[in-house]
């Protein structure tokens, strides 16, 4: 069974001017989420800036996260790691935590094999009962997930459901798909999920059902229905939703993610813009093309 169906957030970490995660922030963010008709919280992963947060701080902000939002939609737990042992340690934690999923990403900088990604996922999902979304993002990790790796995957390893396909190759997608797909009737063996804003109704229209999104961090309502609409079959409508929100998709990624949604939920008076190094403060002329793209999106 899916962890979900819909909109999924990749939820930003608020951090206050001196560095500390600004729980209070999280907190009204998380609350703005679910009024808003947000499908799943995703925390810790990689628009939560999980690669800058200690072990100690990465199994609080889950702890923190699972509390607030206290079973009213899933929470999915970032626990990936290009360390198999510290990934581990950290999918135990989540669910120690309560968290509903785990979403792992590929190894990263080690770039591993295609049997190597095989026995480093298979080995975290050992670890737990969790349900499990893999997370396929070659170009922040330098490695590719191959579709024939990801559906042995979901074949032999019980709680690993599905994956979030953030490739930007439809080819690929398309072909994993095909070859996911009736192993039970009417049901793909591979839960897909987009991974860019972008091209949540072309993964759909390929048996995808949802989204994982950075913009669903400023535009959750508008986000949801685009998935809602595929769903319940209105795909043209899903689709114009998608074409209405390319503007703001194009430049909440002008810079490198979390950035620009981060000093986008600022402007918007959510969160203080805070981020930590080694990323920086977003460019005056990408901030006002974002500007821009917020009023035309009705968020300013």
């Amino acid at each position: 069974m899916s962890i979900f169906k819909g909109s999924g957030v990749a939820i930003v970490t608020p951090m206050r001017d001196n560095g500390e995660v600004d729980y209070e922030g999280f907190a009204k963010l998380l609350e703005f989420q679910i009024a808003e008709g947000t499908d799943a919280i995703i925390v810790c992963g990689t628009t939560g800036e999980s690669s800058t947060l200690t072990l100690e701080e990465h199994a609080e902000v889950i702890r923190y996260c699972v509390k607030t939002v206290a079973g009213r939609i899933p929470v999915v737990a970032g626990t990936g790691s290009n360390c198999t042992e510290t990934a581990i340690h950290l999918s135990k934690e989540a669910q120690e935590s309560g968290a509903d999923g785990l979403l792992l990403v590929s190894p990263y900088y080690n770039k591993a094999t295609q049997n190597g990604l095989y026995a480093h996922f298979k080995a975290v999902a050992d670890s737990v009962k969790l349900p499990i979304i893999l997370y396929n993002v070659p170009s922040r990790t330098g490695c590719n997930i191959a579709p024939e790796t990801i559906l042995r995957l979901c074949t032999d390893v019980e709680n690993i459901v599905g994956v979030k396909e953030a490739s930007g190759n439809i080819g690929q997608i398309a072909h994993l798909a095909a070859i996911g797909a009736g192993m039970e009737e009417g049901h793909s063996k591979v839960d897909i999920y987009s991974g860019n804003d972008d091209q949540i109704v072309p993964i759909m229209s390929l048996g995808g059902i949802g989204v994982i999104s950075v913009l669903g961090n400023v535009a959750p309502a508008q986000t949801h229905e685009i998935c809602q609409k595929y769903l319940d079959g209105d795909a043209k409508g899903s689709c114009r939703m998608q074409l209405e929100a390319m503007e703001l998709c194009n430049a909440l990624f002008s810079e490198v993610n979390p950035i620009p949604v981060k000093k986008a939920l600022s402007l918007m008076g959510m969160i203080g813009g805070t981020l930590r190094r080694p990323l920086t403060e977003m460019e005056p002329a990408n901030v006002q093309r974002l500007e821009k793209a917020m009023r035309g999106y009705g968020l300013l």
